[in-house]
């Protein structure tokens, strides 16, 4: 793609990996941007490169990446004469695109009014029936009011969605199976209200286990329109897409030029401008119905660009500045299967809970290309979406593909937080993935079997063999075995040899109970252990190596383990499970003191309390819900009891591991 860019100088209004991404366009095309940061951000990986950095608030979204007047203020003052939305924040706020444009800036997204249009899930959804496109049966109304809702579910039939009217990315939808489910209702619009500033929920008949199939677009503004093929985005989690493909997989060749025909339909008929993806579902009758138009950037976009080898953040800033399309539709050709997996701070095993903190090992696999928000040494803020890279591979078939991502997933580590690294192995593992049979529900349904849960003695004894062969030192050399001034050259160890070292047996602390280790032997890189504790035992054989950075890896009863050795724990992730694993047992309160107590998992805003004095509760039971990293998070009892406290209130800003309930027996 050739021609100047009339762009002098670009503001990303965004942080983390998408505020890279766009950062590494700007330098192929010689554009120098403004990158922006939070306190919480200060000195993160995003703001490397830029020509000038600002500060624009305090760690809190609401002060920082969502106000708009500060991120216009820093484009004035650094001499930038376009902001750059990115995903998510503000870059499906009309608002916020409307007010870039009377400060005589250029919006690289989508016409104000076409923003509020589409954002409006009701009203896009009459503009697409206009259109002809065809729209999910539902109420043409919404509401933020709960009796409301229940009247319009009774109306549309069971089993029915819940879709807020001002949200995007799944965020906020919400499943109603019964007539008179008024907390579910409560909760759709309460996340509603506090994620998009609107309470209103429209209700839709569900489409039982749908795929759902995006297309890619761009439009001129004044009528033209181009797609740039379709996505496979069926793998979701609680309507959260986890993994994405392109194109689509087993569509019909008249489906597949039906859904782009519809995208481009509906993208002329509002005389789109810019990028954009029209999202459909699709029934196992083949029938499709549209969605929602995403008016931004997509998360998803590199595997378009690794079909097309078309720079899509590129394409963005030509058309902002006003040029045409880049390219008419017959020059536009796709080329191979490209696959994307989500890679977040979470945890799997607690409800895929965030989990912030600081990265202390990081390894990406080559080959890949990796869309990153961190660095070893960096932070994951309790602030924001908890995502921190994207693993993206292409081949040129699907099943190459799949491999390729196979192996990257398996080439990857990161350490010092908890992932979903090894959630996202299992699911590519499935033979119904392999296939492509699958669908929305898929991970739900399925849910049990990508979390096996991890053996605790498992992790223990790997604990073990990394402790002692932290203490033995390793060579850089795999094949290397390790010597020890204990070892007779040649002779293994043996129990009765360590014991005198205190190698023999320890007493290690894993998933809440004690675990003891003993060591059987030790030869040529191999650790023989035996991990006893509740109530069983268990035998391992852990082979292992050091490598850069302080890591240990290896295999263990041949699954593959990574450690790393800190002074009062052992982080093991063994098959993609992680667990911390403490090297003496604490003694810390009483087990029936320290369940008195519900506190907050995480910093966050308490949105809900449930409980007031006096109530009877049993254990699992709700007992508040404090709103953080994007996501509601239950406090619960951790046993039965009455409540004799409670120290939080909604609306109020609390700390992790601050005391919300208190229960007496």
């Amino acid at each position: 793609m050739s021609g100047s860019l009339p762009i002098r100088k670009l503001l990303i209004a965004n942080r983390g990996e998408i505020a890279r991404r766009i950062g590494r366009t700007c330098a192929r095309l010689a554009l120098p941007y403004v990158a922006v940061h939070s306190d919480a951000d200060r000195g993160a990986p995003h703001l490397d490169g830029a020509a000038q950095v600002v500060r624009i608030g305090p760690a809190p979204a609401a002060r920082s990446y969502l106000d708009g007047a500060a991120l216009i203020r820093a484009a004035r003052e650094t001499g930038a004469d376009a902001i750059h939305p990115g995903v998510g924040f503000l870059a499906e706020n009309a608002d916020f695109a409307a007010a870039v444009e009377a400060a005589g800036l250029i919006f690289v997204g989508p016409r104000p009014d076409t923003i509020a249009a589409l954002g409006d899930k009701a009203r896009a959804k009459a503009l697409m029936a206009a259109a002809g496109v065809p729209v999910v049966p539902g109420a043409d109304a919404a509401s933020d009011e709960v009796e409301e809702v229940v009247r319009l579910i009774a109306a549309t039939g069971l089993p029915a969605l819940l879709k807020p009217v001002a949200g995007g990315g799944g965020k906020g939808m919400q499943v109603v199976d019964r007539p008179d489910a008024r907390a579910e209702i409560a909760s759709a619009i309460r996340t509603a209200r506090s994620s998009f500033g609107d309470g209103r929920v429209l209700v839709e008949r569900l489409i039982e286990r749908p795929r759902h199939v995006e297309v890619q677009v761009f439009g001129d503004g004044a009528g033209g329109a181009v797609h740039l093929f379709d996505r496979e985005c069926s793998l979701q989690r609680r309507h959260q897409k986890v993994i994405e493909e392109a194109p689509a997989t087993s569509l019909p060749d008249g489906l597949r030029a039906r859904l782009a025909e519809a995208a481009v339909a509906g993208a002329k008929a509002v005389k789109y401008r810019n990028a954009g993806t029209f999202e459909f579902i699709v029934g196992a009758d083949g029938a499709f119905y549209y969605l929602e138009v995403n008016t931004r950037l997509q998360v998803e976009h590199p595997v378009t660009e690794a079909i097309t080898g078309l720079d899509l953040v590129e394409w963005q800033l030509r058309l902002a500045a006003g040029a045409p399309l880049p390219l008419v539709q017959e020059q536009i050709r796709a080329h191979g299967h490209a696959v994307e997996c989500r890679l977040y701070a979470e945890d799997p095993s607690a409800g895929f809970r965030p989990a912030p903190g600081r990265i202390t090992h990081l390894a990406w696999p080559a080959g890949a290309r990796i869309d990153s928000a961190v660095e070893a040494g960096s932070h994951v803020p309790p602030h924001y979406d908890p995502m921190i890279a994207k693993l993206v591979v292409a081949a040129d078939d699907r099943p190459q593909a799949l491999a390729r991502m196979r192996a990257a997933l398996a080439g990857t580590t990161v350490m010092g937080v908890a992932t979903n690294l090894g959630f996202l192995a299992a699911l590519m593992a499935r033979p119904e993935v392999e296939v492509g049979a699958v669908h929305t529900r898929f991970i739900d349904d399925m849910l049990p079997q990508l979390l096996a849960e991890a053996d605790p003695l498992a992790h223990a004894a790997v604990a073990g063999a990394a402790i002692l062969l932290e203490a033995m030192g390793t060579g850089d050399n795999p094949a290397s075995p390790w010597h020890s001034p204990w070892q007779p050259s040649g002779q293994p160890y043996g129990r009765r040899t360590l014991a005198g070292g205190g190698l023999g047996e320890m007493v290690l602390e894993a998933a809440g109970g004690r675990v003891t280790v003993n060591v059987l032997a030790v030869q040529g890189g191999t650790v023989r252990l035996e991990a006893e504790g509740f109530g069983r035992r268990r035998a391992m054989d852990v082979v292992g190596r050091r490598a850069a950075g302080g890591l240990l890896k290896g295999t263990a009863n041949g699954n593959d383990w990574r450690a790393m050795v800190h002074p009062d724990t052992v982080e093991v992730i063994l098959d993609g499970a992680r667990a911390e694993v403490a090297r003496a047992v604490s003694s810390g309160p009483d087990a029936a003191q320290a369940t008195d107590w519900a506190g907050a998992e995480m910093p966050g805003l308490v949105v809900a309390v449930a409980v007031q004095d006096g109530m009877r509760v049993a254990r699992g039971d709700l007992l508040a819900v404090v709103e953080a990293m994007k996501f509601e998070n239950p406090v619960t009892a951790l046993r039965d009891g009455i409540v004799a406290e409670v120290a939080c209130r909604v609306g109020q800003q609390v700390e992790a591991g601050q005391k919300l309930v208190r229960l007496a027996p």
